[in-house]
């Protein structure tokens, strides 16, 4: 499976970086796409989904959903959902927000600290771990899907 780092020098290139991954996961074509990512508290896992959801079409503010667990984004021909589980309990609360409604044909999620739903997400197609160097960010994509395979091998056409 692919595997990509890149150095991202600050927010700019974090945005940046999303906004070339939502121009490969729009090659899928409605096809569905999960992304698991990692890192610690800061580490820039909201700020590369911002870039993602602006690049899939968005014009409009871009949250956190630490509190909410999911925001919504309806797109053209695609629904994006942003979660953040840090403040999830218990990953049976998942089953209550009828989890798997979320992981249709044409639906694109990121997922931020998907351990918390461990046994109740579908398979990630891409992880991204996101860690600090210095004041910069170094950032690892790896494939764990065809699909994943397709998008990072598009997104090293572009970035």
């Amino acid at each position: 499976m692919k595997t990509i780092d890149y150095d991202l020098a600050d927010e700019q290139a974090t945005v940046a970086l999303g906004t070339a991954l939502a121009g490969a996961i729009r090659q899928l074509q409605g096809q569905g796409f999960v992304a698991y990512l990692n890192g610690e508290l800061g580490a820039g896992k909201t700020t590369l989904t911002r870039g993602v959801v602006r690049g899939m079409g968005h014009k409009g503010n871009v949250k956190s959903p630490t509190y909410t667990l999911v925001e919504p984004y309806e797109l053209a021909g695609w629904q994006v959902y942003h979660f953040d589980l840090y403040r999830l309990a218990d990953p049976e609360e998942l089953e209550y927000m009828g989890i798997r409604d979320y992981f249709a044909a044409h639906c694109c999620s990121f997922i931020e600290w998907p351990e918390k739903g461990q046994g109740l997400l579908p398979q990630a197609d891409v992880t991204i771990d996101l860690a600090y160097v210095g004041e910069q960010r170094k950032v690892t994509l790896a494939a764990r899907s065809s699909t994943g395979n397709y998008v990072l091998a598009e997104l090293e056409k572009t970035y």
